[in-house]
């Protein structure tokens, strides 16, 4: 028995050597490279833009979320979860050579004027900014600028055959992770959060405080949209939901050991029932929160499969003061689903895959939403989920793309709808502040006639939109819904406009609305 176990030891040691030595061979190998270059090269070579060049190469060959940072984009990397800052409000990254928005901040004139996350930049104001080199640097200083001005930009949208332009007035970014938290009714409330900031659990805290003392005994959370952010603030967060020493999340790599984070015995929601909405958009720290609660039957997810990054990255700094996120381990659920979806086809097919989604038919359609038993697992409670990419929910919504006509996209994506919204409000802010003293009064009573669409039509045509009678039939009832929303957040608040845009659109909350009012959520948690 001892001789087997000193062989196996021999052999491990051998191995490990070996990939050892080859590594060390590798990286000389690179570096005399670089020295041949240095020394015999016909012309002068940069060596600082070739290695970082090189760099980036190399880590896009690793997977899609480990990246290379410049020295001078170290310090405004985090920007968007930390401060407050002047601009159009977007979550970028350069992809391949193209500025692709991650994420739109809430509140923010981007999102106001309908940019997406996947959106990809073409021009800004005149200038071609695809495929030219661009940096971070540059592209902050052609968006970013003093509150009240205004860039022109086209963007690429996964879906739609032409450009897109959009027109942006540039303001104070807010950075807030919460939406909106208000009663649906006596006893079920409504959180939105937006992303996973610094503070994002003080201000989940105070929101949940605020509406159990309003009456709150169900809560529905919805993280649609939700990109991620900070790990700590995902974890806080289930913690508020889950019992003392309940594991949340654990992480593990090849070269990083088993690391598994636990609920304290402190949590303002524990007892109590929760849904969780999501969305192929719901990512990382989204989807560490809503596996936990699924897994330990803590809550219900509603909606549909969530994004699927479940990487776990750590900075690395350079001599140069320049940084790269390598990613060193991944996530997994406490059932131990890898949250991680596939890149094995490549970056280019992982960026696209959403788009596969759609073509598929498992945004639209509940049969298609199906897995193979392989990737079944079980929940505390024996109830059976999904592994193999993102957070499968519990019960499917599909997307809804009804009312959604070529008229509407060009409208909206050129932020009419949000101008001539601000412009009715500033015209008739007195008489709607003296006869609409609280939203939900505004909810009820404040209609939208055929006179006002009228109006609303003629300020289009206005602004150079060409009148398309077939389209504006189509999105009658979805521009008057949106129309109505967005006069609400211009004369109340943010909240306001999910007051009145979760009542009509948005199909997960009327669901779990259902799920509540009809007492499935028993069933269903079982």
């Amino acid at each position: 028995m001892m001789k087997k176990i000193i062989i196996i030891i021999f052999v491990l040691s051998f191995s490990f050597l070996a990939k050892s030595q080859a590594n060390r061979a590798a990286k000389e190998k690179l570096f005399t490279l670089l020295d041949y270059i240095d020394n015999y090269y016909v012309e002068d070579v940069d060596q600082n833009e070739l290695v970082e060049n090189a760099i980036k190469r190399i880590l896009k060959d690793l997977d899609p979320h480990s990246v290379y940072i410049s020295k001078k984009d170290v310090e405004k990397m985090n920007e968007p979860l930390k401060g407050n800052f002047e601009g159009i409000g977007i979550q970028f990254n350069i992809l391949d050579d193209t500025i692709m928005i991650v994420a739109t901040i809430a509140g923010g004139p981007s999102e106001k004027v309908g940019l997406m996350a996947g959106d990809k930049i073409i021009k800004i104001e005149k200038e071609i900014v695809a495929g030219v080199g661009i940096d971070n640097k540059g592209v902050a200083e052609r968006l970013r600028g003093d509150k009240g001005t205004k860039v022109n930009i086209k963007i690429k949208r996964n879906g739609v055959k032409r450009l897109l332009n959009f027109l942006i007035i540039r303001d104070k970014i807010p950075i807030f992770s919460i939406n909106a938290s208000y009663m649906v009714n006596d006893e079920i409330g409504y959180i939105k959060v937006n992303r996973f900031a610094a503070k994002t659990p003080e201000e989940l805290l105070k929101a949940i405080n605020e509406l159990k003392a309003k009456g709150m005994k169900k809560l529905i959370l919805d993280l649609k949209g939700n990109g991620g952010g900070y790990l700590k603030s995902a974890f806080i967060m289930a913690d508020e939901f889950l019992a003392d020493n309940k594991m949340i999340v654990y992480t593990e790599g090849e070269n990083s050991s088993k690391k598994k984070m636990h609920a304290t015995a402190y949590g303002n929601w524990e007892n109590n029932k929760v849904i969780v909405l999501v969305d192929q958009s719901s990512a990382s720290a989204s989807e560490i929160v809503s596996g936990a609660l699924q897994d330990w039957d803590r809550g219900l997810v509603v909606g549909r499969r969530t994004f699927g990054k479940g990487l776990v990255q750590r900075p690395f700094p350079l001599p140069d003061g320049s940084q790269i996120r390598l990613t060193v381990a991944n996530y997994y659920t406490p059932s131990g689903r890898s949250i991680q979806k596939s890149y094995e086809k490549g970056t280019d097919a992982y960026r696209s895959e959403l788009s596969e989604r759609y073509k598929s038919g498992e945004l639209t359609d509940s049969l298609k939403h199906e897995f193979p038993d392989s990737l079944k697992f079980k929940t505390a409670n024996g109830r059976t989920v999904f592994g193999g990419g993102g957070i499968s929910p519990d019960v499917y919504v599909s997307m809804d793309t009804s009312g959604i006509s070529d008229y509407y996209i060009d409208v909206f994506s050129k932020g009419i709808i949000n101008k001539f919204c601000l412009s009715y409000v500033d015209k008739h802010r007195k008489e709607l502040e003296k006869y609409y003293t609280n939203v939900n009064y505004f909810k009820e009573n404040f209609d939208i006639d055929k006179i006002f669409m009228d109006d609303f039509v003629k300020y289009t045509i206005k602004n150079k939109v060409e009148l398309d009678e077939k389209g504006i039939e189509e999105s009658y009832e979805l521009l008057k819904i949106r129309i109505k929303a967005l006069i609400a957040r211009d004369l109340f608040d943010e909240e306001a406009y999910y007051i009145i845009i979760n009542e009509k659109l948005n199909r997960s909350y009327i669901k779990a609305i259902e799920i509540f009012n009809t007492n499935a959520y028993d069933k269903l948690i079982k």
